[in-house]
């Protein structure tokens, strides 16, 4: 008789034990192999893009420098107006109380003489004396001394309250600019920590590349220049052949009609080309952000020290000198020009000619001279 094997009862789930424990084992390597990986690595950025985001960050800080510029510029200004409103709040002080000191002699006298007095603590206390004697009609019983110490009271009284007012407004005005002062320096200094931290990971290799690329774009910049220096020559040589037509035309005429604006040229080329000696003079010293000088400079601080040399006044910063003289086209530029870049205005240098400019370009460079399409031009300006 074959022997009855005793059947094996079906699992609850309908799967077969064998299929499970190989699901489960696939399931335990997958995940021990997830566990086991190490994340993936950032992709290291390209030396190209390591140079802009640098060039970015020189080009913030040069903004948030002028900004810095604008803000010290204003806090010095509004730090002498409240000081000289300050100062006269003392002296009109001093004018009050020896109004009030008169005011008190004359009803101590009247006390001791057994006359009519005002109520001298009404009157000191009182928020407008006049009020005061006009409601009480003492007016009309004072002398005429009494009356000129009752109208120097009131009228000292009335000027040194709003010259508090006026000094504790400047005080709340002082205290906004001098945040913004110091949000401004702290922007600064940040953009350029990360700028430095930049340029601290970079490998050797890395660096020389960077290198590379500052030479290209200098090459590239001075080719720009060497055009346009054979174009501003042309033109120049233009000018002399069409000068020198109308001069054999004109005859023995005196020129008289272009007396004048000879004159002016001339001034103005003098002024220029003083404005540019102070600048080359300055060639070698450092970059140092809100600096003006005499041993370091910023861009508009150059700018606005080559000129005051000239003998003429320029505003501290970029967005404001770009105001002060005539736009002029890059062709007609002329030696002592101001060259302002990016769309933001925060850089500015002298042109020389040539297509060259003197400028104080960025933190750990110095006064040097460069083409003028090294950056990115907005405007020239001809100081008036």
């Amino acid at each position: 008789m074959a022997p009855h094997r005793k059947s094996r009862p079906p699992s609850s789930l309908g799967i077969r034990t064998p299929a499970l424990a190989t699901a489960a084992l696939t399931s335990v390597a997958l995940l021990s192999q997830t566990a086991d990986a190490s994340p993936a690595a950032e992709p290291r950025p390209s030396t190209e893009e390591v140079q802009k985001k640098i060039d970015d960050l020189y080009q913030q800080a040069g903004t948030a420098t002028e900004k810095y510029n604008a803000a010290k510029e204003k806090t010095t200004k509004q730090r002498k107006r409240v000081a000289t409103l300050l100062d006269d709040v003392a002296q009109r002080t001093e004018k009050l109380n020896s109004a009030r000191e008169a005011l008190g002699t004359f009803a101590a006298a009247q006390y001791r003489t057994g006359a009519s007095a005002p109520d001298s603590a009404s009157l000191l206390l009182a928020d407008n004396p006049q009020d005061y004697f006009d409601q009480t009609q003492l007016m009309n019983r004072l002398t005429a001394r009494q009356k000129q110490a009752v109208d120097e009271y009131v009228t000292q009284r009335a000027t040194t309250s709003k010259k508090r007012q006026e000094a504790s407004e400047g005080l709340e005005t002082l205290t906004t600019t001098q945040s913004t002062l110091k949000t401004s320096k702290a922007d600064v200094q940040r953009k350029l920590a990360e700028a430095r931290e930049l340029l601290s990971k970079l490998t050797a290799e890395e660096k020389a590349r960077l290198a590379a690329i500052e030479r290209k774009k200098q090459e590239e910049a001075q080719r720009k220049a060497d055009e346009l220096a054979r174009q501003q020559a042309a033109d120049a040589e233009r000018r002399r052949q069409e000068a020198a037509t109308q001069g054999t035309g004109a005859g023995t005429g005196t020129g008289t009609g272009t007396g004048s604006a000879a004159g002016s040229d001339s001034a103005s080329s003098t002024k220029a080309a003083k404005a540019l000696a102070f600048a080359r003079a300055q060639i070698g010293k450092p970059y140092v952000w809100g600096a003006s000088g005499p041993g370091s400079y910023d861009c508009s601080g150059l700018t606005q020290a080559a000129w005051k040399a000239a003998g003429v006044t320029l505003p501290r910063t970029t967005w404001d000198q770009v105001d002060t003289g005539t736009t002029v086209s890059v062709d007609n530029a002329q030696p002592g020009d101001l060259v302002f870049f990016y769309d933001d205005i925060s850089h500015v240098g002298i042109y020389i000619g040539d297509g060259m400019m003197i400028h104080a370009p960025k933190p750990g460079a110095y006064v040097r001279e460069e083409s003028i399409y090294y950056m990115p031009i907005h405007s020239v300006v001809r100081p008036g």
